[in-house]
């Protein structure tokens, strides 16, 4: 400790003493770092001094090799071999400890004193000043004079600092307080210290035993094999690894160091362990492993006090050499510390030749302080000491009333001279500078200048601590506020609540825009970034709003400097919100970064978190502000980059990031594209490309994800693809936004995903485009398209290609069918209605011509079989829904259901248009209109076409609208006189039992039923048969339960019997083979015990019976189905609460059911084919 803490009135305890410090050569005001002592130092612990201690003193729990790590060694050493005639005073030994930081040994010393009766005077006052304990973080001044290194005074003990410890008195306004209540706390705060001191000495004294001692057993059983390293070990290795790679500026290894170790905190040691010391740093470790210090494990916590005489000459004789290696060991340490605290020496002194110039250049720009006419005359210079500058000029320091090497005098008024910097421009700061010099009144008193500075002494100022430093002094400048701020944010900024953090944003950003130093700006700078642990949305855009004013504030060299090093270190943060303010803030600041930087560090920052990151969150975040950097490029040889970054985005599997790159980033990536004239010779062109690839490669099983991802990205690029064409029209010139333009109709163009993807936005406003429109209009009504390039290249070039591109696909692909529609849709509805009827329709319409020779009846590879069908009808025909539009789309349904049928086409064409338009209830009506025009046709296969589609449109359409008009339909189409016609409206028939509440329309649809399966004429209609029992397997399980009890089971167990007695095996094997598939559904309902009995198993057993003749490797499947039913009929009255009878769910041999029904399905229609699989074991 200083000097400044000992209290100056009691520098010894006796005149004898201070004679006896004269003869030792002992200067006591003088400070000596422990680093500055060499071997030949006068001191009286220096291993070469011959006086004898009166004492040894032993203590130490520090396990660090630092110069405070060594205090035993160093104290034990010095004052064993410290041998001389005459008697140290115990004052030089407290004085000597007391400045060499020496605290716990001090402590120890001064309470054997106390024991001993024998108080001294200087260990009594360091140890009842609590400011010489007092908790800090930085380097006070006094400190660093000391050399007590980083770590300042001894850290107080937190178990010490309860409510009764506290000296109240010390925050309290009242100056007055009896000193004995002092005391008596002071003294409370010191029992309980040796009591916790205690304590833990005896802690670590066991630990340090039983750790020495296993460890030396496991060296001397196996000295060969290494002891595998502990958990606490590790942590502390990896913590001092880490802490290596930041200081050397391996940065990316330490964030990688950082990702493998998640489940470590490295910005704290004291994740490590508990009251575990931190060691010194790699480097330390590296140049001491090859000097022998004593080994920690090796020392045992001793606190002894020796006489001089009681030591003999054998107890020296056998420790000298112990004593000579501990010597050795000692000075080479000092050695090395004397070399380190040399070159801090020498750049302190750089530091002060720099300060010194500083003071030079602000002596000149203070102004001489006016002459005080009140006062005393000024004495000649000779006579006054020189005063020193005030802290270079930029502080009022307060300290100078008190402090002793700057008495004021008689004749020299305590005055403070304030800077006045021409620079400045704030009024209220001009204000300040014109106050000049301030003067202070002076009593007429005739007191000398020591005993004034004695009796100001008694006022209770606290300057030697770090914060009592910044509280002395007031900056009168804001390069000094910035300095205060700089030094003061790291101390606030653990100190406040999380949750409130955010409130410092404003104090750190504008520190780290108008702070001078570098690295103090980066310091705060990595504060912001650090601020807050996970931080929410708010607190981001907080963050992010401050990075932008700061990026404002201090132009673009900074933020490449500053900011974007702070991006850099947390993109791969162990926490999704840190990388997630990584992600946001790189868009943010992508405005205003050098466009060099933009377009390639930051790109291949968002670039790898986009491929890299596991957290959909930030991986949105990235894609917007990769459109962000699209926004602001303008480098062209990043086009190919950008056209990978979308490609991959669009095969993102969250939803959230194509979201993002639907909505912002193919909107900002085509703007930039437009202006490089790239979106209708490169951008759609390669996407086109890849869709025809993928369709050539996928003639076997098309990729329908990756076809929804390119044709996604097509839709898109529609709207800024028709800003091309109209800013690029013939009429362009011709636009006058004077006088009043007419509002764009609010149905004109589909609904924008996003504002980018809005028209009005991207040419501008909507008068803009408004204006634009009527021009268009006119254009392709009136005067057409010739030298209208844009335009033509849609309709010569994109539109036959799409076209060609639909007839290519799987019609029986509903996901490709639905997504091209859509695009139609949107491209024929942003093109508007004129484009569609001139332009689009004629294209189709030359295709799909209606007539038979366009079917080829026997491959099916005609036009009208193609998804150009459905596309056509769904995509383009239904974008408007006037009457003349309605007109034409239920004409063209009518005219394909004529030709497919009359042709024997598949109808799949067909089906894929009416579950397409069956989707949207807005037209039930109208395809209810083309049923009935095949319904009443006179051809019988347009009337079974017809009854196929009704099927198809049932799910999801209001049951009035099936009692007036499907039911009609139906029974009217069962009434002619084909029996294929009836036969078609089976299945019609059977939605409707599936979907249909109201039991009068139920009873009808009962009764057609039941005139199928009970009408002697239906008898021997095998087809009939086949499409009742598909039908019944299909719908019983979603049926009304009555309908399914009363109906659907007796009629299968009829259905079962009669195949038993059938004649033709073919048609047995077909009724067979639908039978199980009926039952295996029916099996999961809920069956009572009467239709268990009497239709239910004897159902199955009937079955059984064929498949023992036809199938003997699935009759095993049927004998466990039986025997499940028959054991939950004797276990009903047990088990009647578990609800269905769930027969095939719990059956042995489910894998050969399984195994079965796989291999029905590979089955063609083939009846040979089912012989051989059905056919009977020789």
């Amino acid at each position: 400790m200083a000097a400044g803490n000992v209290n100056p009135f009691n520098l010894s305890d006796s005149e004898d003493e201070a004679d006896q410090r004269a003869e030792d050569g002992v200067h006591i005001e003088k400070s000596p770092n422990v680093g500055t002592q060499g071997p030949s130092s006068n001191n009286p612990f220096s291993p070469q001094a011959d006086a004898e201690p009166p004492a040894l003193l032993v203590s130490s729990t520090r396990t660090s090799p630092s110069v405070e790590g060594i205090s035993v060694s160093v104290a034990a050493a010095a004052m064993t071999v410290a041998l001389a005639e005459t008697r140290v005073s115990v004052d030089v030994i407290a004085a000597q400890l007391i400045r060499d930081h020496y605290i716990l040994t001090a402590l120890e010393f001064h309470t054997e004193l106390l024991e001993s009766g024998r108080e001294l005077p200087r260990l009594r006052d360091y140890f009842s000043n609590p400011g010489n304990f007092e908790r800090q973080t930085g380097t006070p001044p006094a400190c660093k004079e000391q050399g007590l290194g980083p770590g300042g005074p001894l850290n107080r003990a937190g178990s010490i600092s309860t409510l009764d410890s506290l000296d109240f008195a010390r925050y309290s306004d009242d100056g007055n307080r009896e000193s004995d209540e002092r005391v008596a706390v002071l003294e409370f705060e010191l029992r309980k210290a040796k009591e916790t001191i205690q304590a833990l000495r005896t802690n670590l004294t066991q630990a340090a035993e039983s750790d020495t001692q296993e460890r030396n057993k496991n060296y001397s059983s196996h000295p060969e094999t290494q002891e595998p390293i502990r958990p606490l070990e590790k942590r502390a290795l990896n913590f001092l690894v880490n802490e290596y790679l930041l200081k050397n500026e391996y940065k990316l290894s330490a964030i990688t160091f950082s990702d493998e170790n998640d489940d470590q905190d490295f910005e704290l040691w004291d994740d490590v362990g508990l009251n575990i010391p931190k060691p010194p740093d790699l480097l330390q470790i590296y140049r001491n492993c090859g000097s022998a210090l004593p080994s920690p494990r090796n020392t045992v916590d001793v606190a002894v006090g020796v006489e001089s005489g009681e030591l003999t000459g054998n107890y020296i004789t056998q420790k000298s050499d112990l004593l000579q290696q501990q010597q050795t060991e000692v000075v080479e340490e000092l050695e090395y510390q004397i070399s380190l605290l040399n070159e801090e020496k020498q750049s302190l002194a750089d530091h002060i030749k720099k300060l010194q110039s500083e003071i030079q250049s602000l002596r000149r720009t203070v102004s001489p302080p006016p002459p005080d006419q009140g006062s005393q005359p000024t004495p000649p210079s000779s006579s006054t000491p020189p005063q020193p500058p005030l802290d270079n000029g930029q502080y009022l320091d307060i300290r100078g009333a008190s402090e002793p090497d700057k008495p004021p005098t008689e004749s020299t008024p305590p005055t403070q001279t304030i800077s006045n910097p021409t620079h400045t421009s704030s009024q209220s700061h001009a204000k300040l500078k014109s106050r000049g010099t301030v003067v202070f009144d002076q009593p007429n008193r005739k007191l000398s200048p020591a005993f004034q500075q004695a009796l100001l002494s008694f006022c209770k100022m606290s300057a030697d601590s770090r914060l009592g430093a910044e509280v002395s002094r007031i900056a009168d400048n804001e390069e000094s506020v910035m300095l205060m701020l700089g030094r003061c944010l790291p101390h606030i900024v653990p100190n406040v609540l999380l949750a409130k953090r955010e409130e410092l944003i404003p104090l750190i950003l504008c520190t780290a825009c108008l702070h001078p130093e570098p690295k103090e700006r980066d310091q705060l700078l990595h504060i912001l970034f650090n601020l807050i642990k996970r931080p929410d949305d708010e607190q981001r855009q907080m963050i992010l709003t401050g990075c932008v004013a700061f990026a404002r504030h201090v132009g673009p060299t900074r933020v490449e400097a500053e900011l974007l090093p702070q991006c850099w270190e947390q993109i791969n943060h162990k926490y999704p919100e840190r990388r997630l303010l990584v992600a946001e803030a790189c868009g943010a600041l992508a405005p205003y970064l050098p466009k060099e930087i933009r377009s390639s560090l930051v790109l291949s920052m968002l670039q790898q978190m986009l491929a890299e990151d596991k957290a959909d969150m930030v991986r949105e975040a990235v894609v917007k502000s990769l459109a962000i950097i699209m926004g602001y490029i303008d480098d062209p040889d990043k086009y190919s980059q950008g056209f990978e970054l979308m490609l991959l985005s669009l095969g993102d599997p969250s939803e959230r990031v194509v979201s993002a790159i639907h909505q912002v980033f193919i909107p900002a990536f085509a703007a930039w594209t437009t202006e490089l004239g790239n979106l209708q010779t490169t951008l759609i062109p390669s996407l086109l490309a890849r869709i025809e690839k993928l369709l050539k490669q996928g003639e076997h099983g098309l990729d329908e994800h990756k076809l929804h991802m390119f044709l996604s990205a097509l839709q898109s690029l529609i709207p800024p693809l028709f800003s091309v064409v109209i800013q690029n029209a013939p009429f362009t010139h011709r636009v006058n936004l004077q006088g009043d333009i007419p509002p764009i109709e609010v149905t004109r163009f589909p609904r924008p995903a996003s504002p980018l993807q809005d028209i009005a936005t991207i040419v501008g406003s909507r008068e803009t485009l408004s204006a634009l429109l009527i021009l268009y209009d006119y254009q392709l009504e009136h005067e057409g398209t010739t030298g209208w390039d844009s335009l033509l290249w849609v309709v010569n070039q994109l539109l036959p290609q799409l076209i060609d591109i639909v007839g290519r696909i799987n019609v029986a692909s509903t996901t490709c069918v639905h997504e091209f529609s859509r695009f139609f849709w949107r491209l024929c509805r942003t093109f508007g209605k004129i484009f569609t009827n001139t332009k689009v329709k004629p294209q189709f319409q030359e295709i799909l011509r209606l007539s038979e020779e366009n079917v080829d009846a026997l491959t099916g590879n005609g036009i009208l079989t193609k998804a150009t069908v459905p596309i056509y009808a769904t995509g383009v025909l239904t974008c408007y829904n006037q009457d003349e539009d309605r007109k034409l789309l239920v004409g063209f349904l009518e005219d394909v259901m004529t030709t497919l049928s009359l042709s024997h086409a598949p109808l799949d064409s067909l089906k894929a248009s009416f579950v397409e338009l069956g989707a949207n209830p807005v037209y039930h009506e109208l395809l209810l209109t083309v049923l009935w025009y095949g319904v009443v046709h006179t051809s019988a296969l347009v009337r079974c076409t017809a009854a196929r589609m009704f099927e198809l449109i049932l799910r999801g359409m209001s049951e009035a609208l099936i009692d007036r008009r499907v039911a009609p339909a139906l029974i009217t189409l069962c009434s002619g006189p084909e029996f294929s016609v009836r036969i078609s409206t089976i299945p019609a028939f059977g939605t409707i039992m599936e979907t249909v509440t109201q039991k009068e329309l139920l009873e009808r649809v009962k009764m057609q039923l039941a005139s199928f399966l009970e009408d002697p004429q239906y008898q021997d209609q095998h087809s009939l048969h086949m499409e009742i029992i598909r039908t019944f397997g299909r719908v019983g399980p979603n049926a009304e339960p009555r309908f399914r009890d009363e109906f659907v089971l007796p009629h299968l167990h009829k259905l079962a019997l009669g195949n038993n007695v059938q004649a033709t095996e073919s048609k047995r094997i077909d009724i067979a083979t639908q039978l199980f598939e009926a039952y295996s559904a029916l099996s999961c309902c809920f069956i009572s015990e009467e239709l268990m009995v009497n239709h239910f198993l004897p159902g199955l057993r009937c079955l059984r019976t064929d498949m023992e003749q036809l199938s003997p490797e699935h009759e095993v499947i049927l004998s466990s189905m039986i025997k499940e039913g028959e054991i939950k009929v004797e276990n009903r009255g047990i088990g009647q609460a578990e609800g269905s009878v769930s027969i095939a769910a719990s059956l042995v041999g489910e894998d050969a059911k399984t195994k079965f029904l796989s291999k029905m399905g590979q089955l063609t229609t083939s009846g040979a084919m089912l012989a051989n699989v059905f056919q009977r074991k020789k």
